[in-house]
């Protein structure tokens, strides 16, 4: 689009600091190999992509393959681009996620004037968040505060009729035009804001304005005051600058300018409206090209050298600003937060009748917001363990974790002594409603465990591998499994999660925190905690989910004269491995696939680390029936009964811990004693 000579200077600047990073591509989750099946199919998707999307108005969704390597994809572009340009945008940004995600799974990019996605994973219809990336200009609006107080009216004002524009739906709209806005305001006389907005057009009306929302406010917290800058999600698109763009405002209204506006800006940043070879002065003289080559050229040669200076910590500004940091502040999420009184309306002052769970940290509530979304109010006790530090580190990572198989933060309240996080509502409860309880234990049956127990895998490998970040979770349990409507396992509670740096393996901690039986041996002993600490919790789970008993309260049956642990041990010694499975399930399951499970598990949780497997071999094995799995070998511990603890001189409450080796059946096990 041909520019106006008035903007070229602020042109230039955007052209150089914004426009070079506003299309970058965000890859995410797992890898395929180079060559295999799922990149031939992406490569076959994305190279006859763009003449799907114009051939068919565009906006183009499909699939192919067949799972595992059946790849979902989305292109789209803005309304109104002419096909020409629509074919470019999307081709550039095919070559562009092929080259920049060389193996992920899962990418997409948002360009100004289009859209590509895929995955591995259908995302039709799904409200997804993460991951985003808030981006800006360098350039600097005038830092006084009649100016920012004049801009952030002038900001409010502007997104909100532009998010009502993008996210009302018509019933004689097109599947194309949905959910898209651009939208103007005069900012100065001499300035004027543009706002583009767009969701992808698969999403509802309330979850298309819920994302805006939450980039337009999450601009403000990262970028405010800056020319101009956007937030791209995978399911909508914000930006606005003091420029128009992508040819998205050819046939939009300028609005007159407000009064009490800002003050003129110096000429020789943004002069007036011009025509390109002569300029009108206000007494109706004319002013020569030579005059404007004098006052532009200079000006436009020191901002380049002001960009060139800008550039050199733009990278910094930018990891900053996407990623998170051991130690983020609350800060970061502000978009995020919800005011105690939406809380309590939309849980009815925190009724009986809508508590869900109570956990070691305090209550869930099911609630409803004035949206009409199902809420999960995790509202943490005033004498829970967990503090503001917890609080803030369970907040900040899951607003940057988007996984299916991990719980979603929708928001966070820190208002005086309350502390309480904002779930997307999951209705079957957690995994131990069902796996513990004699009436519910029929309703999962050898298929579903099956199944729960690879998606738990799928999201511990996210966590470990596929984020962005190394994340421990730390506290893996049943009570900390959710389950949707259709029984697939979500991961929740982050607040015991730690991140690693990149080149980091292991830490330590004298800060023992977690669910004893849960624990590895070397991080409940000695406060090691890494990868493999989650993997001996994983074993504990898949035992429990096998076996349908707790592993904490497993020797309270009498049935076994031991603990979970040791009696699947002596099973596997014995060679009876499936005498383990819970007799509710009957003969449904295949003996294979859960004797291999077992086998997994025991794995799991042996005693030297270095042995455990990590979740790429753990997901391998639980997939593939041709691979070969190591002998395992004797587990790390077993926690002790009562009574065993009473024939050592101890109480369960007492904090002393004690090594002990005894011998069951010929096999060696370590006895940890709770402190």
């Amino acid at each position: 689009m041909k520019m106006k000579t008035s903007f070229l200077p602020v042109f230039l600047v955007s052209l150089i600091v914004f426009d070079s990073v506003s299309a970058q591509e965000i890859c995410f989750n797992g890898f395929f190999k180079p060559n295999s099946t799922y990149d031939l199919n992406r490569r076959q998707i994305l190279s006859s992509l763009a003449s799907n999307v114009t051939s068919n108005n565009g906006f183009f969704n499909s699939s192919i393959g067949q799972s595992p390597n059946r790849i979902f994809i989305i292109g789209m572009c803005i309304p109104g681009t002419k096909p020409t340009t629509c074919s470019d945008c999307i081709k550039g940004a095919s070559d562009s996620l092929s080259q920049s995600c060389p193996n992920q799974t899962e990418a997409y990019t948002w360009p100004d004037c289009c859209m590509v996605r895929y995955s591995n994973i259908s995302f039709s219809g799904s409200l997804l968040m993460e991951p985003s990336r808030a981006l800006y200009n360098d350039g600097d609006i005038r830092d006084t505060d009649a100016n920012m107080t004049v801009f952030d009216r002038v900001y409010d004002e502007l997104m909100v009729r532009t998010i009502a524009a993008a996210s009302n739906l018509s019933s004689s709209s097109s599947f194309k035009q949905k959910y898209f806005a651009a939208e103007v305001a005069s900012l100065t006389t001499f300035e004027t804001m543009y706002a583009m907005m767009q969701c992808t057009p698969d999403v509802s009306s309330r979850d298309c304005e819920f994302c805006l929302k939450k980039s337009a406010g999450e601009y403000l917290s990262c970028c405010r005051g800056k020319q101009g800058g956007a937030v791209i999600r995978p399911s909508c698109f914000f930006r606005w600058d003091l420029y128009p763009y992508a040819g998205a405002f050819d046939n939009v209204t300028l609005p007159p300018a407000r009064p009490h506006a800002l003050p003129p800006p110096p000429p020789s940043l943004t002069p007036p409206l011009s025509d390109p070879a002569n300029t009108t002065s206000k007494d109706g003289k004319i002013i020569s090209t030579g005059i404007i080559v004098a006052i532009v050229v200079p000006a436009v040669i020191m901002l380049v050298l002001l960009v060139v200076g800008f550039m050199a910590c733009r990278k910094k500004k930018l990891s900053q600003t996407n990623e998170v940091q051991a130690g983020d502040e609350i800060t970061t999420t502000r978009s995020l937060q919800f005011s105690f009184k939406m809380i309590k309306d939309a849980t009815d002052k925190f009724a009986d009748r809508n508590m869900v769970g109570r956990g070691g940290f305090g209550e869930v509530y099911k609630g409803i917001l004035s949206t009409g979304t199902e809420v999960a109010v995790k509202r943490l006790s005033k004498s829970s363990g967990q503090g503001s530090q917890e609080f803030k580190n369970e907040a900040v990572l899951v607003t940057k974790l988007q996984h299916r198989n991990l719980v979603r933060l929708l928001g966070f309240c820190l208002e005086g002594e309350e502390k309480i996080l904002v779930y997307e509502f999951v209705p079957n409860k957690s995994l131990d409603y069902f796996l513990f309880d004699p009436a519910k234990q029929s309703e999962l049956d050898w298929t579903r465990r099956y199944n729960i127990i690879g998606g738990i895998s799928r999201g511990i490998l996210y966590l470990h591998q596929d984020s962005r970040l190394t994340i421990i979770h730390r506290d893996l349990k049943a009570s900390n499994i959710l389950l949707d409507a259709d029984m697939n396992p979500k991961i929740a509670d982050f607040g015991m999660a730690r991140i690693f740096g990149v080149d980091q393996s292991q830490a330590d901690t004298r800060r023992i925190v977690g669910t004893y039986g849960y624990m590895s041996p070397e991080y409940a002993m000695r406060g090691h905690f890494s990868m493999k600490s989650d993997v001996y919790s994983f074993g504990i789970l898949v035992l429990e989910i096998i076996s349908g008993k707790k592993i904490s309260n497993f020797y309270n049956t009498g049935d076994f004269g031991g603990n979970l642990v040791a009696h699947a041990w002596r099973l596997w010694r014995n060679g009876s491995p499936l005498e383990l499975i819970d007799p509710i399930i009957g003969d449904s399951y295949q003996s294979s696939e859960a004797t291999r499970c077992i086998h997994i598990a025991l794995l799991c949780i042996q005693e030297d680390p270095s042995d455990r497997p990590l979740l790429p071999a753990i997901i391998v094995m639980l997939t593939s029936s041709t691979t070969t799995l190591p002998v395992p070998r004797a587990p790390g511990f077993c926690l002790p009964s009562r009574h065993e603890l009473g024939a050592y001189g101890l109480e369960s409450t007492q904090s002393t811990s004690r090594s002990i080796t005894g011998s069951i059946n010929d096999v060696s096990i370590t006895y940890f004693y709770p402190r």
